[in-house]
C-alpha cells in the first residue's frame, strides 16, 4: 500500500445530509469513488464520482475499496456515525488504521434521545441488526436498565415486543422512532401488546423502559453457588467444588458456545453462562422431570442464555449452534459414543471436559480421546467438607470425581 495517495474518508452521514458540514460536503464533492448504501448514493446523484453500492457482500466491498484507493480518492457514507455500529471499525480492521480518515456523526441512539428529551449516558445499548441478540435486551431489563435496541427488517419492533412478552413481561414501555431525519419521521410510546401487532416505517430503532414489577425477583448467580440452591434430584448434582474445577478445565471465554451434555440440574450451564457473557449455553437432558428442574433454577437466577434441549444422548445433536466447549457430566454405559458424536460437531480449537465418578468412563474417556485426536488429561477430585459435632467439627468425605479433558488448542 506504499503508493496510496491519501487515505479512504469515512463520514458519517448523521440522519440525513442536512447534518453534513460544509467540510465533509467539500470531500464528497472532489472523491473519484462514491461508496455507501443505495439510499445514502442517492443523496448525490449529481456528484461526479462514481457510485458503488454497499450490499450485504461486504467482503467484496472492501476488495473494491482496497483496489481503487491505490490511485482514486475514495470515500464511504456510513448512516449515522461510522464507528457507533456501523462500517467504519470495518475498514479500519481491513485496510489499517493510517489508511483511514474518520469524519464523526451524530448517532441514532443519540438522536432518539434528544427527540425524547432524555440522557442516555446510563443506556445499554443492543444492535439487534443481523444478529438475534435478544437476551441481551431482556437480561439488561432485568438489571433495571433503559434500553436501546438496534433493529433490523426481522428483529423489528413487533418481534421485539412479541420476544419480551413471551418472557412475561408485565410493564415495559417501548417508543419506537420510526424514519429519523426524514420528513416522515415519527415516534410514540406503546404498550408491548399494541406494538407487537404493528408495522413501523423503517429505518426505525426501539427504546425500551422496565416498570415497576416488569421482571419477578431473581437471585443473584455467582461462581460456587450453594448446592442447595438448585433444584435437583437427590444427591444427582455436579457439586460446587467440582463445578469450579470443572469450569476451569473448560477455558471458557466470552461468546462461546457452551454444550452441557447431561445436564442434570443446569449448575454447570448456570454458572458457565457467567462467564460467556454474549455467547450461549445449550443444557441437553433425556428426563422432563430434570429438564422442568434446570428451568426452574434458569428462571430463579435470571439467565437470558441458556437453550434446553430435551433429547436421549447420543442422539438430538443435530441443528444446535456448533460448540466452542462441551461438558459432559456422565454418560452411563453411552458415555463413548457420546464423546464421538459431540466430538464431531465441535469446532476445530474446541475443548471437552467429562465428569464420571465410575472407572470403566475414566478408561473410556480416555481413549475415545485419544482415538479421536485430542490431548488428554485426568484429575481425581476428592473433596471433604466440614460437619459440625457437638463441641467440634468433622471433615466428611464426598464422592471421588475423575474430571477427564480433551483439548484441541495449541498451548
Amino acid at each position: 500500500m506504499g503508493n496510496i495517495m491519501k487515505p479512504v474518508a469515512i463520514i458519517g452521514m448523521g440522519l440525513s445530509p442536512d447534518d453534513l458540514t460544509a467540510r465533509h460536503l467539500k470531500i464528497i464533492q472532489s472523491a473519484d469513488v462514491l461508496v455507501g448504501g443505495q439510499r445514502l448514493l442517492d443523496y448525490f446523484k449529481d456528484a461526479p464520482a462514481l457510485k458503488q453500492p454497499i450490499d450485504k457482500n461486504i467482503a467484496a466491498v472492501v476488495e473494491f475499496v482496497k483496489d481503487r484507493m491505490k490511485s482514486e480518492s475514495v470515500v464511504v457514507l456510513a448512516s449515522g456515525d461510522p464507528l457507533f455500529f456501523g462500517i467504519g471499525s470495518i475498514l479500519i480492521k481491513a485496510l489499517g488504521a493510517e489508511n483511514v480518515a474518520i469524519y464523526p456523526n451524530i448517532s441514532s441512539i443519540a438522536a432518539a434521545f434528544a427527540r425524547i428529551k432524555e440522557p442516555w449516558s446510563q443506556v445499554r445499548v443492543v444492535s439487534l441488526h443481523g444478529r438475534k441478540n435478544d437476551f441481551a435486551v431482556i437480561k439488561a431489563l432485568m438489571d433495571g436498565n433503559t434500553v436501546a435496541a438496534l433493529t433490523d427488517p426481522v428483529h423489528n419492533p413487533a418481534w421485539i415486543a412479541k420476544r419480551l412478552l413471551s418472557e412475561d413481561v408485565v410493564n415495559t414501555s417501548m417508543c419506537v422512532l420510526e424514519a429519523l431525519g426524514t420528513e416522515d419521521e415519527r415516534f410514540s410510546w406503546y404498550d408491548l401488546d399494541r406494538a407487537s401487532g404493528m408495522a413501523f416505517s423503517k429505518p426505525n430503532l426501539v427504546i425500551l423502559k422496565p416498570g415497576t414489577g416488569a421482571y419477578p425477583p431473581h437471585k443473584t448467580p455467582h461462581l460456587g453457588i450453594p448446592d442447595h440452591h438448585f433444584l435437583h434430584e437427590s444427591g444427582l448434582i455436579t457439586k460446587s467444588e467440582i463445578r469450579a474445577i470443572s469450569l476451569a478445565k473448560l477455558k471458557l471465554l466470552p461468546n462461546q458456545v457452551l454444550w452441557d451434555l447431561g445436564a442434570g440440574s443446569g449448575s454447570v450451564s448456570i454458572e458457565a453462562s457467567l462467564l460467556i457473557g454474549d455467547g450461549s449455553v445449550i443444557a441437553v437432558e433425556k428426563k422432563s422431570e430434570r429438564m422442568r428442574q434446570i428451568k426452574a433454577n434458569v428462571a430463579q437466577f435470571g439467565i437470558m442464555n441458556i437453550r434446553t434441549v430435551q433429547a436421549t444422548l447420543p442422539d438430538g445433536l443435530d441443528g444446535l449452534p456448533r460448540p466452542d466447549r462441551i461438558f459432559i457430566g456422565g454418560g452411563g454405559k453411552q458415555l463413548a459414543s457420546i464423546i464421538e458424536s459431540a466430538a464431531s460437531y465441535l469446532k476445530a480449537d474446541g475443548v471437552m471436559v467429562v465428569n464420571t465418578v465410575l472407572m470403566p468412563n475414566v478408561i473410556a474417556a480416555l481413549e475415545t480421546l485419544d482415538t479421536l485426536g485430542f490431548s488428554t488429561s485426568v484429575v481425581q477430585a476428592q473433596i471433604s467438607r466440614g460437619r459440625k459435632m457437638p463441641w467440634a467439627e468433622r471433615l466428611e468425605a464426598q464422592n471421588p470425581v475423575w474430571i477427564i479433558s480433551g483439548s484441541r488448542i495449541r498451548d
